[in-house]
């Protein structure tokens, strides 16, 4: 089984045993390090992920002597088995590939180590934004501290968690408008996923642009149908001929999305289920 070409597949037609294999080179003591990094990568897919896999990373972030790369990408490859974890609760153990014992095991290892300044901070960085997916009463603090810090990198951390956790509708606006395009792609993420009503204009200069970068345009491509659904057709028109094969597809499913909101007499009579 060669690693590097599993990279390049879709994880749905990797082999029955990649798991194994996985779980093999991330403990063997004969695997390299590129070979390790590689496996720790594509070991937090669903598709794979299981309790030993999940032990088997968090315990190379908990030591010290392993590569620091390799930490860090161990920490983030739990981070969509914690969001699957905290969104289906275990009430279907078919839906969550690990159980509740590892679950929990994991985010009390990644709260510990956040707070351990002896750990380098690309590591702490990458723990802090695996485990806001399954959101705990701990990261309100840790994202503050992130924000206000001065640092760069311990921002742009703090408005990528903006996403997952509640209660800095203040802090994303200002980071809209920071001047840095990595915050500001985060910043327009975490407004979308909460369908930040007062990010609005913003959002709508961006994708009325034509200077706007892509990567940004992308995001608020999403976030006008998360923040106005109703309104993207008419708002996306311009973009929805675009030679950008990738732009394209984008207003094609923020529109789609659009049309499948109620509209207001449906509201009046059963309620609004979306943030306007």
């Amino acid at each position: 089984m060669d690693l590097k070409t599993l990279q390049d597949t879709p994880p749905w037609d990797w082999p029955r045993d990649a798991g194994k294999k996985f779980q093999e080179i991330l403990t063997g003591p004969q695997a390299n390090e590129t070979d390790r990094l590689i496996a720790a990568r594509l070991a937090g897919d669903l598709t794979v992920i299981n309790d030993e896999l999940a032990d088997a990373l968090t315990a190379i972030i908990r030591r010290p002597d392993e590569p620091e790369q390799l930490r860090a990408a161990a920490a983030i490859a739990l981070g969509p088995v914690l969001e699957q974890a905290d969104t289906f609760e275990f009430e279907d153990p078919d839906d969550v590939p690990i159980t509740e014992h590892t679950f929990r095991n994991i985010r009390d290892w990644l709260h510990k180590l956040h707070f351990d300044h002896s750990i380098p901070k690309e590591i702490r960085r990458r723990i802090l934004e695996s485990s806001v997916r399954a959101p705990e009463e701990w990261h309100q603090a840790a994202i503050r501290a992130a924000y206000s810090s001065r640092d760069k990198e311990w921002i742009l951390t703090a408005v990528f968690s903006m996403r997952w956790v509640r209660g800095f509708d203040d802090q994303i606006l200002e980071a809209l408008n920071c001047g840095d395009a990595e915050i500001q792609y985060e910043a327009i993420q975490a407004a979308g996923a909460w369908g930040l009503a007062a990010a609005w204009s913003h959002i709508f200069a961006l994708v009325r642009d034509a200077a706007t970068p892509k990567s940004l345009l992308l995001a608020a491509i999403d976030a006008v149908s998360s923040i106005r659904p109703v309104e993207a057709r008419s708002v996306l028109a311009d973009l929805a001929d675009s030679d950008d094969e990738e732009i394209a597809e984008a207003v094609d499913e923020a529109i789609g999305m659009g049309e499948t909101v109620p509209d207001e007499e449906d509201d009046e009579e059963v309620g609004s289920e979306w943030i306007n």
